[in-house]
């Protein structure tokens, strides 16, 4: 997928280079049970800060470990509910389908979501917590 310090995980041989949308519980279920490191951005129509996070997440899914997928929770309200979205832009991180980390403070950067998700990945290769 990218050249990384740590070189490129199993996950990155399935991982889409584009953020992907998910319109339901469905593609969120079938998405995640795709890819094992996933960064989830929870979004709404009229958010400016989520606008502006579109070039980041298409940065973040060609150069960092997992996939990346994109939620309209005004649109998905069983999903952003059952992620506990309070607010957007909420990013949130899953490893095997469980929520590892949660950023919902604003703009992110891609060196911040990259950085993340290699830790997240290196993470499970040792077999510890990040």
């Amino acid at each position: 997928m990218t050249d990384t310090a740590s070189g490129p995980t199993e996950d990155d041989a399935n991982a889409p280079q584009t953020p992907i949308q998910l319109e339901d519980a469905a593609d969120a279920e079938e998405f995640l049970e795709a890819h094992d490191l996933v960064l989830l951005e929870f979004v709404t129509a009229g958010c400016g800060i989520c606008a502006s996070m579109e070039p980041v997440l298409g940065s973040v899914a060609r150069s960092a470990p997992g996939a990346v997928g994109i939620v309209n929770a005004g649109q998905a309200l069983d999903l952003a509910d059952e992620f506990g979205v309070q607010r957007v832009p909420t990013l949130v991180v899953l490893r095997g389908g469980e929520e590892v980390d949660r950023l919902d403070d604003g703009f992110q950067s891609a060196e911040t979501l990259v950085e993340l998700l290699e830790a997240h990945a290196e993470a499970s290769v040792g077999g510890g917590p990040r």
